[in-house]
């Protein structure tokens, strides 16, 4: 750079005194002017090229770690236990609000005892044990890790052969261990109405404690023990548990339950 400037300086020198000899001062002061103009021009541009190289280069944003990425999630992780719920019209809360169906009250329960287990209610209105058959693989798309196996109380309201009911109920239980090896099966035991008999009312009853023994399962004697027959605890029907009901049956749940999930 300064090898520039001197060599401009020498040719303003020249020109001036070209200018001299040849008489022309007037035109040729004009000429000098203009020629420092563009010297002067020429000395700041320099100086804004090189004020400008000599600035330290801005850094980059994306260096900067985001504020979000130094916070602990505190996301609360899903439950990856499941709890099957799969029966009849009992399991679905008949005639009551949803959230006052027993399984949803297991649910509640489970949740204030931070226990992670999600409660999958399959339930059915009208299921047999027969029809449960057919039904049982296709909820089992789900991962299950406990199921409260509650059907057979339709059998006894339609007098199906106990034999019938047991074959069926003994069938899901193997398909469902056959889809989860360690899948825990609490059986809940029903009984059938006294319309129908002493003789079929105990076959009916023997069932559930059969399949109890020969399976190793845990068993729930009666679900609807302190709730059946009472007029204050069921609906209109005498046959679902009303809103107080469901408690009570929730309550007969959890005694088996609460030892399986220990």
């Amino acid at each position: 750079m300064l090898f520039v400037i001197t060599i401009e300086s020498r040719l303003c020198t020249r020109n001036l005194f070209r200018f001299t000899i040849n008489g022309k001062m007037a035109q040729n002061s004009i000429r000098i002017m203009t020629i420092k103009s563009v010297f002067v021009y020429s000395l700041l541009i320099i100086a804004i090229l090189v004020s400008g190289s000599c600035r330290e280069p801005e850094r980059s944003s994306s260096n900067a770690k985001p504020a979000q990425e130094s916070q602990i999630s505190t996301k609360k992780e899903e439950p990856t236990q499941g709890i099957l719920f799969f029966g009849n019209s009992l399991t679905v809360g008949y005639g009551v609000s949803s959230e006052e169906a027993f399984p949803v009250l297991i649910q509640k329960l489970l949740d204030s005892l931070s226990l992670s287990y999600k409660v999958i209610n399959a339930g059915l209105s009208g299921e047999t044990t027969a029809s449960g058959v057919n039904r049982i693989e296709w909820v089992l798309r789900a991962p299950v890790t406990i199921m409260i196996l509650e059907l057979g109380g339709n059998d006894g309201l339609r007098g199906i052969d106990p034999i019938e009911s047991k074959k069926n109920l003994q069938r899901i239980i193997d398909l469902a261990q056959a889809k989860y090896a360690d899948i825990q099966i609490i059986l809940a035991g029903m009984e059938a109405p006294p319309n129908m008999g002493e003789e079929y009312i105990s076959k009916f009853r023997a069932i559930f404690t059969e399949l109890s023994t020969t399976n190793n399962l845990p068993l729930i004697p009666f679900l609807l023990e302190g709730v059946a027959g009472d007029p204050n605890l069921n609906l209109e029907d005498g046959i679902h548990p009303n809103e107080p009901g469901h408690k009570i049956v929730a309550k007969n749940v959890w005694a088996v339950l609460k030892e399986v999930i220990e």
